[in-house]
């Protein structure tokens, strides 16, 4: 990763109408802790879909919300755990949490991570207060924007993480993905399953969706998750060569170079991604937590020493 990306100022977050009623907040450039988000506008009120990393970010989202619609948003729907999609519960105090019970349980574990600190030392995070979802559900629950349903399905193995969940509307062929797809940023699965996200990417191949809102990157069609399975795939043959001839996971990230991934964003993740792979390769479960810490600090190695970009 270009420091050169520090020098040119983020193009403005966007509010796209992928459907009637149906929104997606795209934040550019979808690298390190900037996702995307959406919301639905009915006649009661909104409901989102994730939050943001940072409080300023979320105030922002907040205002776009406003700017389409004055109604309040009565529901939030976190698709998985991570900072990035929840750190900013807390600035939606009338909604409804809506979250997979995995998800509330690692939020009340991990809270406000520390992990956050240790790579990225210079975001202004604002005010957080970790805030888990408090209706929770095991396999979904459906949601309703007035009379358009909205299926929020837990795609039932570890993948992105372990409590990955999608909000797919079928009368709109429309699915809002989490991070479960990646668009031109590197896919990264460190804390769940290479084999699992393969496997749950085949699960949203069969949805036959024409949209798809990624958790990071633009509004696109089902052919990105091709390119994800592609990655995940090059992921886990590299760390099988590699395994064989003896290489840790970041002696077969160089060894292996990246190909024609290469120009994803975030290209040092291909080493959190092995340190995954080898796990599973090893015989742990899938999901089962391996030393984030340690691999964090060999994807800064990774990096030429440098801190990992993150421009929220």
């Amino acid at each position: 990763m270009s420091s050169s990306r520090h020098d040119h100022p983020l193009p403005p977050a966007r509010v796209e109408e992928v459907s009637d009623g149906v929104y997606a907040y795209i934040q550019p450039d979808g690298s390190w802790w900037i996702n995307n988000t959406g919301f639905l506008v009915g006649r009661r009120g909104v409901i989102s879909v994730d939050a943001c990393s940072t409080e300023r970010r979320t105030l922002a989202y907040r205002e776009a919300i406003r700017s389409v619609t004055d109604r309040p948003v009565t529901t939030l729907i976190n698709t998985h755990h991570h900072g990035d999609h929840t750190f900013g519960n807390s600035a939606f105090p009338e909604a409804t949490i809506v979250g997979h019970e995995k998800t509330r349980e690692a939020i009340l574990a991990e809270g406000i991570p520390e992990y956050r600190t240790m790579a990225w030392t210079e975001v202004d995070w604002g005010n957080l207060v970790p805030c888990p979802p408090f209706l929770t559900y095991t396999d979904g629950v459906t949601v309703h924007s007035d009379e358009l349903r909205c299926e929020v399905r837990h795609l039932g193995i570890p993948a992105h993480t372990t409590n990955d969940s999608i909000v797919w509307i079928p009368e709109r062929s429309l699915l809002f993905a989490g991070d479960l797809v990646f668009n031109g940023g590197t896919p990264f699965v460190m804390m769940g399953s290479v084999q699992g996200s393969i496997t749950a990417l085949d699960r949203l191949r069969e949805l036959g969706a024409e949209t798809v809102v990624p958790g990071h990157g633009g509004v696109c069609g089902p052919e990105v998750i091709d390119r994800v399975q592609g990655y995940l795939r090059f992921v886990m043959a590299t760390a099988e060569l590699g395994r064989a001839a003896g290489l840790s996971p970041l002696e077969a990230a160089r060894e292996a170079g990246l190909g024609e991934y290469g120009g994803l964003l975030d290209p040092e993740r291909i080493v959190g991604n092995l340190h995954r792979a080898y796990a599973e390769l090893d015989g742990l479960p899938p999901g089962e937590p391996i030393d984030v810490a340690a691999a964090v600090l060999e994807m800064i190695d990774y990096n030429g020493g440098r801190l990992l970009t993150c421009l929220a």
